[in-house]
């Protein structure tokens, strides 16, 4: 786990209702941890705001998760997270997920764009935005 290289990390605790039938976090829930991960994501940067305030914001267009161990209760997940990319209307966020022992149990990639919703279009991001989404 390289802590350095990422400047955003989200603990949260396990619960009992997310494990399956094998006893272990069912995989749909690694997807709502980095969906925890990606809305922090978001309000540090001011895209949160940006769309209460403008209805212009991120939509999530792709998410992918790679299982590498599994998650047990109790206990908790830290989802590490940095900017993968950053292009001229879209950005890909990329997660990593850790036991409480950290030992790496999955590896996620977002793929987001700037969306309009007044519009119904991408907008470019700018140059502004860019620099704080870059901080991370």
């Amino acid at each position: 786990m390289q802590e350095s290289d990422f400047k955003l990390s989200l603990k949260l605790r396990i619960d009992w209702s997310e494990m399956d039938t094998y006893q272990h976090v069912n995989n749909v829930n690694f997807m709502k941890y980095m969906q925890s991960a990606r809305v922090q994501f978001w309000e540090v940067t001011g895209l949160a705001k940006l769309y209460a305030e403008t209805k212009k914001g991120p939509m999530l267009v792709s998410t992918h998760c790679d299982f590498k161990n599994p998650l047990f209760f109790p206990g908790n997940v830290l989802i590490q997270t940095k900017v993968a990319f950053i292009k001229n209307s879209s950005f890909g966020l990329y997660h990593e997920l850790y036991n409480d022992e950290g030992v790496l149990c999955a590896e996620g990639h977002d793929v987001a764009v700037c969306f309009d919703f007044n519009t119904n279009a991408t907008f470019v991001i700018t140059d502004e935005l860019r620099q704080v989404m870059k901080q991370y």
